[in-house]
């Protein structure tokens, strides 16, 4: 069996698309995946299948949220050997120390024409990124919640993608080991 780790983007964030993690654990399990476990409420899993085809995987829990709840979800199912290579691919190590600033937005496919150059020009001064493979690295120590980077990283790449922040991808890591 292989560990998987499932990040969605998009559920319970501002009272819409309302998914308590007790349901998605429900959801996982009648799906014969095995070993659910759960962090935080914004849409983190890692579980166990003997399934290899992570897009067949992917769509079969949107598919079946989307059944039972009415709404398609951003998902991004990752192996953990994924994750753990886009943990050492980090390029601002020194940003590790404050782990809330330091975000990794997964991508949901290559970005066919990634428009970097824009991203560059709206950046703050103290914000860095880096897109590495489907993962763009950005550390913004003011938060991205006043980023303007990242709230246009997405437009500007033209692919959708999820994020989590430093301290969620270690913690999702440790899980899936456990």
């Amino acid at each position: 069996m292989k560990t998987y780790i499932a990040l969605f983007g998009g559920i319970n964030v501002g009272g819409k698309h309302i998914l308590p993690m007790p349901t998605l654990v429900a959801i996982f399990e009648s799906l014969g995946l095995g070993d659910v476990k759960t962090y935080i409420q914004s849409g983190n899993a890692v579980f166990r299948s003997h399934e290899e085809n992570v897009g067949f995987l992917s769509s079969r829990i949107v598919a079946e949220i989307n059944k039972r709840h009415g709404f398609e979800p951003l998902l991004r199912v990752l192996e953990l050997a994924e994750l753990e290579q886009a943990v050492r691919a980090n390029p601002f190590p020194d940003a590790e120390t404050l782990p809330n600033n330091l975000h990794l937005n997964f991508l949901l496919s290559a970005p066919a024409n990634p428009d970097l150059a824009a991203l560059a020009a709206i950046q703050k001064d103290n914000e860095r990124f880096s897109l590495i493979d489907q993962v763009l690295y950005l550390h913004a120590p003011e938060g991205i919640g006043r980023s303007k980077l990242a709230a246009q990283a997405e437009k500007r790449l033209g692919v959708a993608m999820t994020g989590r922040n430093w301290r969620t991808v270690c913690k999702l890591i440790e899980l899936a080991k456990a």
